[in-house]
C-alpha cells in the first residue's frame, strides 16, 4: 500500500464486471462526482465528472481512446482530450481534471477519495 492510497477514504461502487469495456459511467461519491472507465486492456481509470471548460457533468459520456500511447477521454461539449491515468488536459496544460485512485477487491470496483 503506498502513502497515497493510505490517505484515502475507499467507496465501493460496483461490481467490475458492470463496467462495459471503453464506456463511461457516472457515479456520485459522497458529493464527489466520478467518471469511470475500463478499458480493452482491463485498466479501470477514474476522473472529475465535470468538465473544466463547460461546467457540465458529462466526462462519463465523452469519447474514449489514445493519444500518443496515452488512455483519454474526449469532452463531449468541447473535444478537448484529457489523460485517464492523472487527468492532465492533453490540449491545454493549465487545465485538469481529477483523477482518483481505483482497486478491485473480490470483483468490486473501489474509488478512493481524498480524507
Amino acid at each position: 500500500m503506498t502513502a497515497t492510497e493510505t490517505s484515502v477514504r475507499w467507496t465501493t461502487i460496483c461490481p467490475l464486471e458492470r463496467l462495459l469495456p471503453e464506456r463511461g459511467v457516472a457515479a456520485l461519491v459522497g458529493d464527489v462526482q466520478v467518471a469511470l472507465f475500463r478499458l480493452h486492456d482491463g485498466s479501470v481509470h477514474a476522473v472529475g465528472n465535470v468538465d473544466p471548460f463547460s461546467g457540465a457533468a458529462v466526462m462519463s459520456r465523452g469519447i474514449v481512446g489514445d493519444r500518443g500511447g496515452v488512455p483519454t477521454v474526449a469532452s463531449p461539449v468541447y473535444k478537448q482530450a484529457f489523460s485517464l491515468v492523472d487527468g492532465r488536459c492533453l490540449d491545454d496544460a493549465d487545465v485538469s481534471l481529477p483523477s482518483y485512485p481505483v482497486r478491485v477487491e473480490d470483483g468490486q470496483l473501489d474509488v478512493g477519495l481524498p480524507w
